[in-house]
């Protein structure tokens, strides 16, 4: 009998194994989890904190579907190092157990910049259920709550909070604008009036030199020399992949585990995918990506070299305080051959943007503009050539699944 082991429980762990399983039923599935809790959405432990679901809400599905499911689950068990030579992975306890094939599903850690102060009680990051368990105790006792990190996971949990009750709430924000890897100068502009309308403060340029207090906190002190008081202060400042186990062991490791198109990593038989893997010097650090690559790595691990991952495309999508923002591949360009369409409308909070290359759309920032977010994706999956359109992309009657039905009728040549 086969035995696949997969080490981490989270969305590409769990995706992984349903897929084995339902591929091989005659094999036997081990996943392994730090955390004492069956899988559960992080998107919505914003939510939760705002307290408009309850923890059991959280669950992506009860424990007993596991098992019938065929997957062994096991929950609060620590996989300490692997032994690549003998196909075995080491338990905390010593215990060992042998695979057949190996997937590292360990996702990611919250990056936290050098910042004195950071010890403080009233300090937190926002990663785990247990992370979001202590923020929502500690918030009854917070007037004021400060959000380093003007990026998607900072917004989402700046509006969380103000659902929860925290009267006043800042993000602070190291660049010029918010959302800096999703959105340009423009797009943030309308983002950010659109929050400070719903009563979330934002300070751009913000460098964080130091979280004063004593033993609890009681503000930041900026680089520029201002101090903003809060009891809560959170870092909402970026992951990096979790590849310890994969370094230890050997792997060859970059910003994460490197794979190949196969999911496969330096190591025989061992495969990642997720937050914790790299691939072609991307980590995606998204759900749509972790789930695609688990499909992949899955797939492979059942039957070699059968499935190919090419990449994902990158689509971040923002709802906040009324304003819906989508992100969508190369959507900041740098460097020559990009052309930029740009239409901004203050009175609607709206803002469209869509980044041409070749006569292709590569990239695209829709803010408020929901029906265009999956054509546009669409049009920039299949590259379609959209330069007989270019005066008219970005017009209100314009719609772009027509162009789409029009490419799949013609083949992709004009009639």
């Amino acid at each position: 009998m086969t035995t696949y082991i997969i080490v981490g429980s989270g969305v590409a762990g769990v995706t992984a194994a349903q897929h084995i399983a339902r591929a091989a039923p005659s094999a036997e599935v081990h996943l392994f989890g730090e955390e004492p809790y069956p899988y559960y959405r992080r998107p919505l432990l914003w939510e939760f904190i705002a307290g408009q679901i309850e923890q059991e809400e959280v669950y992506f599905r009860p424990p007993d579907w596991y098992a019938r499911q065929g997957i062994h689950l096991h929950l609060g068990v620590e996989v300490s190092s692997l032994d690549i030579e003998a196909h075995q992975v080491v338990l905390k306890d010593g215990a060992r157990m042998r695979y057949e094939r190996l997937l590292l599903a360990t996702g990611a850690r919250p990056y936290v910049p050098p910042c004195a102060g950071i010890d403080r009680k009233g300090v937190f990051t926002l990663r785990t259920l247990d992370d979001a368990l202590a923020i929502k105790a500690y918030t009854g006792q917070v007037t004021a709550a400060l959000i380093i990190g003007g990026g998607l996971l900072g917004l989402e949990t700046a509006r969380a909070l103000r659902l929860a009750g925290v009267p006043e709430v800042t993000v602070i924000e190291f660049f010029p604008h918010l959302m800096p890897r999703q959105l340009d100068a423009e797009g943030a502009a309308v983002l950010q009036s659109l929050l400070e309308a719903q009563g979330i403060h934002v300070v751009t340029d913000g460098v964080v030199e130091a979280v004063l207090g004593g033993e609890q906190v009681e503000g930041v002190r900026l680089r520029d020399g201002r101090e903003l008081k809060g009891e809560l202060v959170l870092f909402s400042t970026g992951i990096r992949s979790e590849t310890r186990l994969a370094q230890a062991a050997g792997l060859q490791v970059n910003q994460g585990i490197v794979v190949d198109q196969y999911m496969r990593t330096s190591a025989e038989d061992v495969f990642a995918a997720g937050d914790a893997a790299e691939f072609a010097g991307t980590v995606y650090g998204i759900i749509p990506a972790a789930i695609e690559q688990a499909r992949v790595a899955a797939a492979n691990m059942v039957t070699p070299e059968s499935t190919v991952y090419a990449g994902t495309l990158p689509i971040t999508t923002l709802k906040i305080a009324g304003a819906e923002v989508s992100s969508l591949g190369v959507c900041t360009p740098s460097g020559d051959g990009f052309v930029t369409l740009r239409a901004t409308d203050l009175a609607a909070g709206r803002y469209r943007k869509l980044v041409l290359r070749d006569g292709q759309i590569v990239g695209a920032i829709l803010l408020n503009d929901p029906g265009r977010v999956r054509p546009v994706s669409r049009l920039i999956e299949q590259g379609v050539d959209v330069s007989a359109y270019v005066d008219h992309l970005l017009d209100d009657d314009f719609d772009p699944q027509s162009l789409l039905q029009h490419t799949l009728i013609t083949g992709g040549k004009d009639a």
